[in-house]
């Protein structure tokens, strides 16, 4: 059975700090498949919690992409994406406003949505805050509680000679 979260437990979700590892743009780095280019990161949070960076982009439409940012509850094998950055690459309808748009958008998990019995994060909104991957990435990165590593520091003795 497919995990179902309010509103409140997916603000909670979201908020919380999940630390990126040294080398997250290294395995975030994009490989070839069935037409798309696509990325997967996993992060554990200190308080034991799954979360999974997926990255997507099609080769032949610039404007096709997606940035997800996905839960994966105790006790589960599947993923309950909470937020999807995607491009201005289709028309998108919220069923419950009867809204629709032709943008750049970002889906939501919501309560409501969820109780529609589709895909917990159909609502969206249009957003100007990117216009490729790299830049909803660095939305979901900013919108989503994840911590960018510390850059090592040299210790001020090390390299000098006893």
């Amino acid at each position: 059975m497919a995990a179902r979260f309010t509103d409140a437990e997916i603000a909670e979700l979201l908020a919380e700090p999940k630390p990126l590892p040294y080398d997250y743009q290294g395995r975030l780095q994009l490989r070839q498949r069935s037409g798309h280019e696509r990325a997967e990161l996993d992060v554990r949070t200190p308080s034991g919690n799954r979360f999974r960076i997926l990255l997507r982009q099609n080769m032949r439409n610039a404007l096709d992409f997606s940035a997800i940012i996905a839960h994966a509850p105790p006790n589960s094998s599947l993923f309950f994406r909470l937020r999807r950055y995607n491009g201005r690459s289709h028309e998108h309808t919220n069923r419950l406003e009867g809204t629709t748009f032709y943008d750049f958008h970002i889906h939501l998990a919501t309560e409501r949505y969820q109780a529609l019995g589709g895909k917990e994060e159909s609502f969206a909104e249009p957003s100007n805050r990117f216009a490729d991957l790299r830049g909803a990435l660095n939305c979901l990165l900013d919108d989503c509680g994840f911590r960018l590593p510390d850059t090592p520091q040299l210790s001020l003795l090390e390299g000098l000679t006893p």
